[in-house]
């Protein structure tokens, strides 16, 4: 029987750092009131002509794939989440292909925004329990910067949000005591304009981008954001406890909780839930805002160079964000 593991992981984030008092000098906000409400100091945008959506992500696998003591070429398959390509279509993942030298293996795009990662590093542990693969390349990557608006009637959504990428290789094992325990997956369109972009959309009676130019606006982030605070301390707790009492283990088995990075409110509050003590949850919103499909993988691979994450650890990944989506991943590391 064969089983997955985490064997490298890895990050990027670009060099451009946007402070609280940079947003500050464009819109009417202060370090204060977005400290209070998101925990964000600070944030990456990517730098034009230099970063990319499959840059970033190709930077990120380097690291994660030499970590893993693998050859880019002995990656067997891509599965790359990002609600932020860099083109309308194909997806960065083949771009990343391209950069790496992987010739004619698949890739896999996915689109859960916020909960990408989980559902990407999900699909790659069904795949390579059912044989076909033996390494998989996951990805989460993002640049938001540039579909944010900048003015004083955007800054609720503005403040939140930062570029990055994030990945992992995951491989096929038979070792059942090191591995990926269980993944969770859930969702509910009920809520799906509570935190959307309407365009582009395929749906308009002309050309997309016509009536993007003629309304700005629908092409900006809309988030009721009660609604989101709301749904999401319930969810996140909530698929936590799926995975623990999946595996029979209760939260104080957890070594280290890795929420996706939304909101240190939220992670707070998700934290006192559990009964865990601030040292077994990992938070680094402070330093990169929510980076979406990115933000877990950015936080594992950070996570994991500070020495957090120790062989034989128990590892609890839980995500929620639009669609609503929400889900998380039991690792034995």
């Amino acid at each position: 029987m064969y089983y997955s593991k985490i064997v490298g992981l890895g990050h990027y984030v670009p060099e451009n750092i946007i402070s609280n008092q940079y947003l500050e000098s464009i819109m009417d906000t202060n370090d204060a009131w977005i400290t209070e409400r998101t925990g964000i100091k600070e944030r990456r945008y990517f730098t034009y002509g230099k970063d990319t959506n499959a840059s970033m992500a190709t930077e990120a696998a380097k690291i994660a794939i030499e970590r893993a003591g693998l050859k880019p070429q002995e990656i067997d398959f891509i599965v790359y989440a990002t609600i932020t390509p860099d083109y309308y279509f194909p997806g960065p993942g083949f771009v990343l292909q391209r950069n790496l030298g992987m010739q004619n293996i698949g890739v896999l795009d996915i689109r859960d925004q916020c909960s990408g990662f989980i559902y990407a590093l999900s699909t790659a542990d069904q795949f390579i329990r059912s044989g076909m693969y033996k390494n998989i390349l996951v990805i989460g990557a993002e640049i938001q910067s540039t579909f944010l608006n900048h003015t004083t009637e955007g800054r609720g959504v503005a403040v939140i949000f930062g570029d990055g990428a994030g990945a992992a290789v995951v491989q096929a094992t038979t070792d059942s005591s090191h591995r990926i325990l269980s993944t969770h997956l859930h969702a509910d369109g009920t809520y799906a304009e509570d935190l959307y972009v309407k365009d582009p959309g395929s749906s308009r009676p002309k050309r997309f981008y016509d009536d993007l130019f003629e309304d700005k606006n629908t092409g900006e982030v809309i988030m009721n954001g009660n609604m989101v605070f709301k749904h999401a301390v319930v969810r996140f707790p909530e698929v936590i406890k799926e995975a623990l009492e999946k595996n029979n283990l209760s939260p104080e088995d957890i070594d280290l909780l890795v929420p996706h990075q939304a909101n240190l409110r939220i992670s707070e509050y998700v934290r006192q839930q559990m009964g865990l003590p601030e040292e077994k949850v990992m938070n680094n919103i402070q330093k990169y805002g929510n980076t979406t499909a990115a933000s877990i993988p950015i936080a594992l691979s950070e996570a994991w160079e500070m020495g957090k994450i120790k062989d034989g650890n128990l590892v609890c990944l839980a995500a929620f964000g639009s669609g609503f989506t929400w889900g998380s991943a039991l690792i034995k590391w």
